[in-house]
Formats: C-alpha cells, sequence, structure tokens
C-alpha cells in the first residue's frame, strides 16, 4: 500500500478508535509500529489479524507480491513491537510461525478467507504467519475512566457482532478460524467480568454504599453470561456441532450481554465521571 494511502488508514483508525470504512469496513484491523530494520525508526503499518486466544496473528501476504512486506523484515531484526486494536496500545513479541503450526493456521485462514490462498498462488515465496505475544500494556486510552469503560464494552459489542455475522454466513459446518474466534472472544468477556467483579466492583462497594444494588445485579448477570459462554464454548468446541445451534447460542449471548453492558453503562458511568 502506498504510505500516503497507510496514512489514511492510520488517522481514521486512531481518530474512531480501531474502526475504518471503505473497504475494511467490519476488517479486524490493528496498528502494528516496528523498527525499521535499517533505519532504526518506528514504521508503523494497518494489518488485518486473525484472534488466537492469547495472541493474535498476522499474516504477511503484501497483496501477494514477490517480497516480504517491510513490517516483517523489520520484525526479523527486532521482534519487539507495538500494537494499537483501538482500544489498548500495547507491547508484543512476535514470533514466526514455521512448519506444521504455520500450516495448520495458513489453511485455518483460507478456509475463513480464500484471498489468502489468491495471495499466496500469486507468489513464489511462502508467506509467513506471525504470532504477537502481548507483553506488556496498560489501561485504555480514553478521557476518563467512563469513556474507558465505553470504549471495551464497544469493543465487546462489535466483536461480538462480527461473530454473528461470520456465523450466520457459515453455511453447513463452522469452520476452524469461526470456532476460535468464538472461543477467543469468550476467553476476552471472561476475563474482563472477572476483572470487574475483583476490581472496579469491589473498589466500588467500598466507596459507595448505595450502589450495592446494581452492583448486586451485574454480578449476578455476570454468572448468567458466564454460563452462556460456557455453553457457547461447549458448541463450537464439538467437531460435529450444528451449526443452527451455535447460532441459537450467539443469539443468546448477544441478546443478554447487550442489556447487560447498556445496564452497567447506565448505573456506573455517571459515577466514574462525576466529581471525586
Amino acid at each position: 500500500m502506498p504510505n500516503d494511502f497507510n496514512q489514511q488508514i492510520i488517522d481514521e483508525f486512531r481518530a474512531n478508535h480501531g474502526r475504518v470504512g471503505g473497504p475494511f469496513d467490519g476488517a479486524r484491523l490493528i496498528l502494528l509500529t516496528t523498527t525499521g530494520a535499517r533505519s532504526g525508526a518506528p514504521h508503523t503499518t494497518p494489518v488485518g489479524y486473525l484472534p488466537d486466544t492469547e495472541r493474535i496473528l498476522v499474516i504477511a501476504s503484501a497483496g501477494g507480491g514477490p517480497r516480504h512486506p517491510d513490517w516483517y523484515h523489520n520484525l526479523l531484526a527486532d521482534p519487539l513491537a507495538t500494537v494499537e486494536d483501538g482500544v489498548f496500545t500495547y507491547q508484543a513479541r512476535a514470533v514466526v510461525l514455521a512448519g506444521a503450526e504455520r500450516d495448520e493456521i495458513f489453511a485455518r485462514a483460507v478456509e475463513a478467507d480464500p484471498g489468502w490462498a489468491a495471495y499466496q498462488a500469486k507468489t513464489a515465496r511462502v508467506i509467513p504467519v506471525v504470532a504477537l505475544h502481548q507483553v506488556a500494556g496498560g489501561p485504555p486510552e480514553a478521557a476518563s475512566w467512563g469513556a474507558a469503560l465505553k470504549l471495551v464494552h464497544d469493543a465487546f459489542r462489535r466483536e461480538l457482532a462480527l461473530i454473528r455475522d461470520e456465523v450466520a454466513r457459515s453455511g453447513p459446518g463452522l469452520g476452524a478460524q469461526l470456532r476460535v474466534n468464538c472461543l477467543t472472544f469468550c476467553h476476552g468477556l471472561h476475563h474482563h467480568h472477572r476483572n470487574e467483579d475483583d476490581g472496579m466492583f469491589a473498589g466500588l462497594e467500598g466507596q459507595r454504599p448505595d450502589l450495592a444494588p446494581a452492583l448486586a445485579r451485574l454480578r449476578e448477570e455476570h454468572g448468567r453470561i458466564a454460563a452462556l459462554v460456557a455453553r457457547l464454548q461447549q458448541v463450537v468446541g464439538d467437531p460435529d456441532a450444528d451449526p443452527d445451534e451455535a447460532r441459537r447460542e450467539v443469539e443468546r449471548l448477544s441478546t443478554e450481554l447487550e442489556a447487560h453492558l447498556t445496564y452497567e453503562e447506565e448505573q456506573l458511568i455517571p459515577v466514574l465521571d462525576g466529581p471525586g
């Protein structure tokens, strides 16, 4: 991609917390900042990614061009990179996958999007697959705690909407990457709710006893959502899963989660952003 086009995408990504329109509307996209192998200067590139539970995967396709993209060469020289996902900015360690693991994941990507196979067919090089493992990070980049909560919630809403669409279009079977997408979402949601229960909710209980009924309801809803998450994990984890059953479970989770997130925002954002 030309640098000026890249910069337009970068600016739109940062201005809209990871949402980009046009040909990238609905795409899973990150901004990947690497250190130039020759210049030593930071180099930021928009890159599509695949969820993979506790890591993300990026594919050095370069549109099927004859040479690996610059960001890939940079990672070979220095595997420490910065990832922006629209909500969080964090440091990641890059690991180039090889052998059977690389082939299995690339096949998974092709099953989900045949465009990857078209890129591979255009070039003699074997297109690399790179895993990015978070090694350090911080809180969401937002103007306030309430705004941060809304950003995180909106990221879950967006990912669940993508999964709903993918499940709806899945046809007679659930692809391997779609299963991973579901399991990654479930893992992230469980982690978020556990952190809320042990962190934010616990802190608010000590400061605002009047919030006890709302926090009790939110915790109870966390329990109901955890049961729905466990059920969805069970369904998509079955190699013989019925796609219709998966669709029903995703819809049930979506309905329950959306109501929960809305209620939590109504109850807590005014408190988080109110006068200290």
